[in-house]
């Protein structure tokens, strides 16, 4: 058991019967009444975020969520096949429990965060960045428009991503994985 003195970004907590992090809290001390803690918490298993207030001093129970980084093997009917890089012990994770599916390839390391006491898998994170291959797009001409347009492109993944006119195809680009959307072009 831990107290809201304990509580830091990052941490995560069993709250109303599901695991939640910190992501943001303030030490609150009015000039009259007692101190507490304002806390924005995320859910992991649903990503919804709440806004909650501990009074200072409250105990609040502290879950051991760990992250490991695990390589991603191949896609069946089970879903997403990832193996252990230090144990090479294969794990099968499903669709709804990673972040950006579309951007897996094979081989890609991912971060697989962990509930340790239960050994449950609550979800796979892929990095912020993944550089891809364009297997598809339309040629741009020169002087189609004079703003910031894009057009759509196929990636080696099978994804569908907006990019600049200039990209052609073949070409190596970032995608942020969060956003899904063109960073730059590799060279």
């Amino acid at each position: 058991m831990a107290t809201t003195a304990d509580i830091r970004n990052g941490l995560v907590i069993e709250f109303n019967h599901d695991l939640y992090s910190v992501v943001e809290f303030q030490h609150v001390k009015p000039g009259k009444g007692p101190a507490f803690v304002r806390t924005k918490l995320k859910s992991v298993r649903t990503g919804k975020v709440v806004d909650n207030t501990f009074s200072a001093g409250h105990k609040i129970s502290t879950a051991r969520v760990v992250r490991r980084p695990y390589q991603f093997l191949y896609k069946d009917d089970m879903g997403y096949n990832f193996m252990d890089n230090e144990t090479f012990e294969q794990v099968s994770i499903q669709e709804n429990l990673i972040n950006a599916p579309q951007f897996l390839h094979d081989g890609q390391v991912c971060e697989v965060i962990i509930h340790e006491e239960q050994e449950e898998i609550l979800g796979c994170e892929l990095p912020l960045h993944v550089e891809v291959t364009v297997t598809y797009t339309e040629p741009g001409i020169k002087g189609d428009t004079a703003t910031n347009a894009s057009k759509p492109a196929t990636i080696d993944t099978g994804a569908t991503v907006q990019v600049p006119l200039f990209i052609n195809q073949d070409e190596r680009i970032k995608i942020d994985t969060t956003k899904g959307a063109y960073v730059e072009r590799v060279k």
